[in-house]
């Protein structure tokens, strides 16, 4: 059984670490707890700056952390991964959960709302880290390597979860309704938008004012759109870029299907696991409405990862990790993309799409 707050201990071995990036991350993560628990006996370790809210999710204790407001990025992921394993010796894993960019391709037909996860393949290990400073100058794109794989036992538990998505015996979409009927006020931002929201456009198609929402100003070229077949309501499948051309030529190159600026801040210095809701398509075409309900679903899917998760952790699993000390400067100086090559869930679009 998972332990109370009174109770947990920094050597408590059945903890799991939950980090997110924006505000929205967390009331999606607070919804998915089992049980939420009273935070006011915890007294913080010395040097350790986070601030954490407790729970569990079946048996296992979650504690769950989110960058300061403002601070975005891989250095601030890597502190707050940093603090959080100075507190709570022996977590099993660090999950980070919240929203991406999609990166569609003809071999990945990524969709608003889908989960991308960093499962390995290839020889990569689940993040593939890029010197995006380069790329924008012209001078073609640097890979900085693959970094760590997530945890041999969490990998274990994404197959038998995505054998059971394969199944259809879970509905991470139904899930998010069960959630937000217990939280009506949340419906309005976190709800699933109307799928004609979901628009790709064309990678040589820019969004001609930043002023003006997709809706008034890039519906109307409609040569520009990707012809894409409607998508069933209700079902889901499973790397900061703002350059659609960029965006599909690395997507091609690495089989990547998000972007995302805080994984490589984890990954090589910490067991971890990347989750993402994808919330828009890595564009110039970003807008927020779909922020909301990609939380929603990762949050849905790292719930859906817990149940299933075994609760023992064995002696390899709990051995000390070398944590990085001041010097971070691999990790911090590139914005970075991590790629996923399996997906957890196929859902929506039965074709391949015709690219622009």
């Amino acid at each position: 059984m998972p332990h109370s707050l009174a109770t947990l201990s920094i050597s408590c071995a059945d903890t799991i670490g939950w980090i997110c990036a924006l505000a929205i991350e967390y009331v999606a993560a607070r919804q998915v707890l089992d049980v939420e628990h009273d935070r006011s006996g915890y007294v913080s370790q010395p040097g350790d700056s986070n601030s954490y809210t407790f729970g569990s999710i079946a048996s296992h204790n979650v504690v769950i952390a989110v960058l300061p407001s403002g601070k975005y990025g891989l250095t601030s992921a890597a502190v707050v991964a940093r603090d959080i394993f100075r507190s709570f010796l022996h977590l099993r894993v660090v999950l980070m959960v919240g929203i991406g960019g999609g990166a569609p391709t003809a071999m990945h037909d990524i969709c608003l709302g889908d989960v991308v996860i960093s499962a390995p393949s290839s020889g990569r290990g689940g993040v593939y880290q890029y010197d995006f400073g380069k790329a924008m100058q012209g001078r073609g794109f640097q890979s900085t390597g693959s970094l760590n794989r997530p945890p041999t036992f969490v990998l274990t538990t994404v197959a038998e979860l995505a054998a059971r998505l394969e199944e259809d015996d879970l509905d991470l979409d139904a899930d998010v309704d069960i959630l937000l009927s217990r939280r009506p006020n949340l419906k309005q931002n976190y709800a699933r938008p109307d799928q004609s929201s979901d628009v790709l456009y064309s990678d040589t198609y820019a969004h001609p004012n930043p002023d003006t929402d997709c809706s008034e100003a890039c519906l109307a070229h409609e040569t520009a759109i990707v012809p894409r077949n409607v998508r069933r309501a209700g079902h889901l499948k499973l790397v900061v870029i703002k350059d659609s051309t960029m965006r599909t030529k690395i997507a091609n190159e690495a089989d990547i299907m998000c972007f995302d600026m805080e994984a490589a801040g984890l990954m090589d210095q910490i067991p971890s696991f990347i989750i993402r809701g994808i919330c828009d398509y890595a564009d110039s075409h970003k807008n927020k409405r779909w922020q909301g309900y990609a939380a929603m679903t990762a949050a849905t899917y790292a719930h859906r990862l817990l149940l299933t998760l075994p609760s023992v952790a064995s002696e390899q699993e709990l051995a000390s990790f070398d944590l990085p000390g001041q010097d971070e400067s691999r990790h911090v100086l590139h914005s970075s993309a991590w790629v996923v090559s399996v997906k957890v869930k196929s859902y929506g679009h039965s074709s391949t799409p015709r690219w622009l």
